[in-house]
Protein backbone atom coordinates (compact mmCIF):
# COMPACT_ATOMS: atom_id res chain seq x y z
CA UNK A 1 0.00 0.00 0.00
CA UNK A 2 1.45 3.65 -0.67
CA UNK A 3 0.45 6.25 1.60
CA UNK A 4 0.31 9.86 0.54
CA UNK A 5 0.48 12.54 2.63
CA UNK A 6 -1.14 16.10 1.64
CA UNK A 7 0.54 18.93 3.24
CA UNK A 8 -0.50 22.91 3.17
CA UNK A 9 2.47 24.87 2.04
CA UNK A 10 2.87 28.68 3.33
CA UNK A 11 -0.07 27.86 5.93
CA UNK A 12 -1.86 31.30 6.11
CA UNK A 13 -0.59 32.83 3.71
CA UNK A 14 -2.86 34.29 0.12
CA UNK A 15 -1.12 32.16 -1.83
CA UNK A 16 -1.24 28.90 0.10
CA UNK A 17 -0.69 25.27 -2.46
CA UNK A 18 -0.65 21.86 -1.33
CA UNK A 19 2.05 19.26 -1.30
CA UNK A 20 1.30 15.58 -2.03
CA UNK A 21 4.10 13.25 -1.01
CA UNK A 22 4.39 9.25 -1.14
CA UNK A 23 8.02 8.00 -0.46
CA UNK A 24 10.25 9.96 -2.45
CA UNK A 25 7.54 11.40 -5.12
CA UNK A 26 6.04 14.99 -4.90
CA UNK A 27 3.62 16.82 -6.33
CA UNK A 28 2.19 20.18 -5.50
CA UNK A 29 -1.48 21.99 -6.75
CA UNK A 30 -3.40 25.09 -5.87
CA UNK A 31 -5.77 22.66 -3.75
CA UNK A 32 -5.10 19.11 -2.08
CA UNK A 33 -7.25 17.25 -4.72
CA UNK A 34 -4.84 19.28 -7.45
CA UNK A 35 -2.05 18.06 -5.64
CA UNK A 36 -2.94 14.55 -4.98
CA UNK A 37 -4.02 14.48 -8.83
CA UNK A 38 -1.26 15.32 -10.11
CA UNK A 39 1.08 12.61 -7.83
CA UNK A 40 -1.73 10.13 -8.67
CA UNK A 41 -0.43 10.29 -12.21
CA UNK A 42 3.50 9.83 -11.10
CA UNK A 43 2.09 6.16 -10.08
CA UNK A 44 2.43 2.68 -11.73
CA UNK A 45 -0.18 0.23 -11.24
CA UNK A 46 1.58 -1.46 -8.08
CA UNK A 47 0.96 1.18 -6.52
CA UNK A 48 -2.61 1.98 -7.17
CA UNK A 49 -3.51 0.84 -3.79
CA UNK A 50 -3.24 4.29 -1.98
CA UNK A 51 -3.92 5.50 1.65
CA UNK A 52 -4.20 9.13 1.79
CA UNK A 53 -3.52 11.43 4.75
CA UNK A 54 -4.49 14.94 4.88
CA UNK A 55 -2.48 17.22 7.79
CA UNK A 56 -4.72 19.21 9.73
CA UNK A 57 -2.80 21.16 11.23
CA UNK A 58 -3.78 20.90 14.43
CA UNK A 59 -1.69 19.96 17.15
CA UNK A 60 -2.55 16.55 18.82
CA UNK A 61 -0.71 14.11 20.58
CA UNK A 62 1.07 12.74 17.57
CA UNK A 63 2.45 16.17 16.49
CA UNK A 64 2.56 18.99 19.41
CA UNK A 65 1.87 22.64 18.93
CA UNK A 66 5.41 23.10 19.93
CA UNK A 67 6.54 21.36 17.61
CA UNK A 68 3.93 22.15 14.76
CA UNK A 69 5.61 26.39 15.57
CA UNK A 70 9.30 25.26 15.31
CA UNK A 71 8.64 23.78 11.45
CA UNK A 72 6.90 26.82 10.77
CA UNK A 73 9.77 28.46 12.11
CA UNK A 74 12.53 26.57 10.09
CA UNK A 75 10.22 26.41 7.30
CA UNK A 76 10.30 29.97 6.98
CA UNK A 77 13.90 30.46 7.47
CA UNK A 78 14.76 26.93 5.13
CA UNK A 79 12.68 28.80 2.18
CA UNK A 80 14.44 32.32 2.91
CA UNK A 81 18.09 30.80 2.66
CA UNK A 82 16.77 28.95 -0.50
CA UNK A 83 15.46 32.21 -2.28
CA UNK A 84 18.97 33.65 -1.49
CA UNK A 85 20.37 30.73 -2.73
CA UNK A 86 22.47 29.71 0.75
CA UNK A 87 21.74 27.03 3.52
CA UNK A 88 20.67 27.09 6.75
CA UNK A 89 23.07 26.52 9.22
CA UNK A 90 23.87 22.27 9.63
CA UNK A 91 22.44 22.69 13.37
CA UNK A 92 18.92 24.04 12.00
CA UNK A 93 18.82 21.71 8.78
CA UNK A 94 19.24 18.91 11.30
CA UNK A 95 16.42 19.98 13.33
CA UNK A 96 14.69 20.81 10.54
CA UNK A 97 15.02 17.39 9.24
CA UNK A 98 13.80 15.97 12.51
CA UNK A 99 10.63 17.91 12.85
CA UNK A 100 10.06 16.74 9.17
CA UNK A 101 10.72 13.19 10.05
CA UNK A 102 8.71 13.20 13.54
CA UNK A 103 5.50 15.30 11.71
CA UNK A 104 5.74 12.38 8.75
CA UNK A 105 5.59 9.57 12.01
CA UNK A 106 2.95 11.63 13.32
CA UNK A 107 1.03 11.28 9.92
CA UNK A 108 1.70 7.91 10.22
CA UNK A 109 0.64 7.20 13.58
CA UNK A 110 -2.81 8.96 13.01
CA UNK A 111 -3.19 7.20 10.18
CA UNK A 112 -3.03 3.98 11.98
CA UNK A 113 -5.33 5.05 14.66
CA UNK A 114 -7.67 6.09 12.49
CA UNK A 115 -7.77 2.47 10.55
CA UNK A 116 -8.56 1.18 13.75
CA UNK A 117 -11.07 3.29 14.99
CA UNK A 118 -9.41 5.41 17.61
CA UNK A 119 -9.54 9.23 17.60
CA UNK A 120 -6.36 11.18 16.87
Amino acid sequence: MTTIAILPENPGSQTTGYRAVAGNRQAVGKTAGEALDALSSQLDQAESSTLVVVQQLRPDRFFTAAQQERLQELMARWRQAGAGQTALPPAEQAELDALVEAEWRGATERAMAMMRGLAP
